[in-house]
């Protein structure tokens, strides 16, 4: 068996098995107060959901280097002003900037989750996986299932959360043809989700069972970013294989395990970074807020403001580190 496809494999059998610790201790009655509940999910995301894009900077040098711009000012000066639109135009036009994070956080999921061999033109298998058309579609309605399955399970819940972040007009949700086309979507979604149908599956029990912020939260942290995170771990171990000369067909072996402790090493200071930001604006909002709603938008919101910019560095990467020219002369 490919080792990535082993990877993938015990990954989501890793993630069948939390779902059903979690599933567990809900039938057994052992659950925690909607306030503790939260907090558990925003310490969760603060920590393993953000860790994922806290080496984006690493992949940043990646591409200035393409880009031949010395300065890694640049990077960071054009990754916050894109984090910063994006909260501008959560707070001017909410409505567009949720539908827009909707749909960009589909795609983003589904393809993200649905392969960990995206990554590995490092590990010398060649460059990135040239998609067609189709399978951007495909990537969309995969990951469809974690933006539709709150509203399919916990509809009033899901809308109640869409107000607390600035959402006024929830009545367009109500509609008999909105709601249809969005069950349609729904079972759409599923079947294209089946060759990943341990996953499918869990994100449908667990937004069964628990609220849509806990469901999040457990597909956010256990799935996408531990996933993600396994394959920067691939990355890293390749490119010390390579300064180490050390043959592609046995870096990791001879690697042993480093790839890890320096994902470790280098996604320490940006993630705390990070997190101490949301702490800081959760502190500011209960001003004016309850901390339940406090919490909900900085997460959401939080979210969306490094999930664009996150999204665009990857697509640029692609595009560059993906082609079979850039590619040959990375290898060089």
């Amino acid at each position: 068996m490919d080792p990535n496809q082993y990877t993938t494999r015990a990954h989501s059998l890793f993630f069948l098995f939390l779902t059903s610790i979690f599933i567990g201790l809900n039938y057994l009655g052992i659950s925690l107060a909607d306030t503790s509940v939260n907090i558990l999910c925003l310490f969760l995301i603060l920590t393993i959901g953000m860790s994922h894009g806290s080496l984006d900077n690493w992949k940043g040098n990646k591409l200035l280097k393409i880009y031949k711009i010395k300065s890694s000012y640049i990077f960071y000066l054009i990754y916050i002003l894109v984090a910063l639109f994006v909260v501008a135009l959560w707070l001017l036009l909410p409505s567009i900037a949720l539908m827009l994070f909707l749909i960009v956080a589909s795609y983003h999921f589904g393809k993200e989750d649905s392969f960990v061999e995206r990554l590995n033109w490092a590990a010398g298998e060649g460059p990135l996986s040239v998609l067609k058309k189709s399978d951007n579609l495909q990537f969309f309605l995969k990951g469809s299932i974690i933006v539709l399955a709150p509203l399919m399970f916990h509809f009033e819940e899901t809308l109640s959360i869409f107000q607390t972040l600035l959402i006024e007009d929830i009545n367009f949700f109500y509609s008999d043809h909105v709601r249809g086309f969005l069950s349609v979507l729904f079972l759409i979604s599923f079947f294209a989700g089946l060759n990943l149908f341990i996953e499918t599956a869990c994100i449908i029990a667990l937004n069964y069972f628990f609220s849509p912020l806990a469901a999040f939260t457990v597909y956010f942290c256990f799935l996408h970013s531990i996933r993600h995170l396994a394959s920067l771990v691939q990355d890293l171990e390749y490119e010390m294989g390579k300064k180490n000369k050390i043959p592609k067909r046995h870096f990791e072996v001879s690697i042993n395990g480093r790839g890890a402790k320096t994902l470790f090493r280098k996604i320490l200071p940006l993630t705390l970074i990070t997190a101490v930001i949301f702490i800081l604006g959760i502190f500011l909002l209960t001003n004016y807020y309850n901390i339940n709603d406090a919490i909900l938008k900085v997460i959401f919101i939080g979210l969306a403001s490094l999930t664009f910019p996150h999204i665009l560095l990857e697509y640029l990467i692609e595009k560059k580190l993906g082609s079979k020219k850039n590619f040959a002369t990375q290898k060089k």
